[in-house]
């Protein structure tokens, strides 16, 4: 199979598990605001296919989920399509870019910047796009970093785990 056809299907899965996933998480309340599942396979198939697809995936995946789940709900959906997109596209051109011997060193400095640049634009939507008023900086940090710690702790545990055994096995 060529090498973008792999990364077409690879994109479709991750697309396809980020439809699915947070379903198992919304059974618990507040689940997909914890623990992120919806931020899982972006990440990865960024990392994994690179930028363009990434950036795809990133922007198809709360849409279609919008779409056949009502989750994330209209009124949300545009800042969440722009923040995974932006997590889709920088993990991409990070590992690209970014040169490190170690691949696992490698992988975690592209998910951390990406998920930074991501929870940034965010909030710069929400304060400059969405807010009219009392999106404070408290708030953000909160959203961005308290609430959503587990997920967060998952998503640096899990993510490099799955693309290193992706990149061993599929490649």
């Amino acid at each position: 199979m060529k090498s973008t056809t792999k990364k077409l299907v690879s994109c479709a899965l991750c697309i396809a598990i980020g439809v699915l996933l947070p379903m198992a998480f919304h059974v618990i309340p507040n689940g997909g605001s914890i623990f992120l599942p919806m931020h899982i396979p972006v990440l990865i198939c960024g990392l994994f296919c690179g930028a363009p697809y990434g950036l795809a995936c990133g922007i198809f995946t709360p849409f279609l989920s919008s779409m056949i789940t009502g989750m994330p709900p209209a009124m949300i959906l545009p800042q969440m399509m722009i923040e995974l997109a932006v997590y889709g596209l920088v993990t991409g051109l990070c590992e690209k870019h970014i040169i490190l011997k170690s691949e696992i060193s490698k992988l975690y400095m592209s998910l951390i910047i990406a998920m930074l640049a991501g929870r940034i634009m965010n909030g710069l939507i929400n304060t400059f796009v969405l807010s009219t008023q009392g999106y404070t900086l408290s708030i953000f940090m909160t959203a961005s970093f308290v609430t959503c710690l587990p997920g967060i702790i998952i998503q640096l545990i899990v993510i490099p785990i799955l693309v290193r055994i992706l990149n061993k096995t599929v490649a």
